[in-house]
């Protein structure tokens, strides 16, 4: 599987737009290579290089395994919460003068998960656990 965005290019910068000091919006994703046998998708971005430990911008499950081409500011009404305290995408704002590196990362998952609405990203990932067919990542970074 592969991810990818007319947004940014792997390992460059997330352009401001997408991020906390613009528009705050997700930036466009494409995926390929999804496997047949998936019956969703799911959805983690998050920002290993945090000051406290890795910090969740964006959590999202049970995604059709056929909306491979998501366009800026896609959402779904149910959500995971972030590391912000909401349930929709939060762009990078992250301190001044780091360079921040922000992954992307696809799942495909031979079922649909039974999660309620704003579960965090651990219960996402128990919830995959044992179910994940292939994954994929792209990795965009942001300084201020």
């Amino acid at each position: 599987m592969k991810v990818t965005s007319m947004s940014f290019e792997a390992n460059q910068p997330i352009p401001k737009k997408f991020t906390g000091d613009g528009e705050n919006i997700s930036p466009s994703l494409q995926f390929m290579g999804v496997p047949q046998g998936a019956k969703s998708l799911a959805v983690v971005v998050d920002d290993p290089d945090a000051p406290g430990g890795v910090f969740d911008h964006w959590i999202m499950w049970n995604v059709s395994s056929e909306k491979l081409i998501w366009e800026e500011g896609f959402h779904l009404p149910t959500q995971g919460t972030n590391g912000f305290g909401t349930q929709k995408y939060g762009g990078p704002r992250p301190p001044k003068g780091a360079l921040h590196h922000y992954h992307f990362k696809l799942y495909a998952l031979d079922q649909m998960l039974d999660l309620p609405k704003g579960s965090r990203k651990a219960q996402l990932e128990a919830a995959m656990e044992g179910h994940i067919l292939s994954k994929a990542e792209l990795i965009g970074t942001y300084a201020r």
